[in-house]
């Protein structure tokens, strides 16, 4: 179950990338909404947000645990949820999406309070919160 939890809390090991994990766990984000963008659905956006955080809450925690750390580097399913937050609900183009991507990701590096303080929840939690905390500033 942990080798489970690994995969998805890293996005098929996209949280492994060498150089800026959250990066391309944000541009792994983009592609997920590239297909929720297709569906046209207000109802598959919401429910793709609340499964793979939820999803993301339990591996999170799993891969806290296996890294020994808290948030590790290579966990980066909250920056997918975080690119589908900030992207939710708005009819973007390419340069919103980019608009979007860029601001999430200086959000997500700076975390502005409350997003902090989000960080500091237990397991899971703290991973997935503080991202979509860091969503909705961008």
């Amino acid at each position: 179950m942990t080798r489970l939890a690994v995969f998805i809390a890293t996005v098929g090991y996209c949280g492994y990338f060498p150089l800026a994990p959250g990066t391309v766990g944000s541009a792994a984000g983009l592609i997920f909404y590239l297909l929720v963008w297709w569906s046209q659905s207000p109802l598959v956006e919401v429910g793709l947000i609340v499964v793979l955080f939820a999803i993301g809450v339990w591996a999170g925690t799993a891969s806290e645990r296996y890294f020994g750390g808290i948030d590790p580097g290579p966990v980066v399913i909250d920056e997918v949820v975080g690119m589908l937050i900030t992207l939710a609900f708005i009819p973007v183009g390419w340069s919103g999406a980019l608009a979007g991507f860029v601001l999430f990701r200086i959000f997500d590096v700076i975390k502005p309070y409350p997003a902090n303080r989000l960080e500091a929840l237990h397991g899971g939690l703290g991973v997935m919160a503080d991202d979509a905390m860091a969503a909705v500033y961008a």
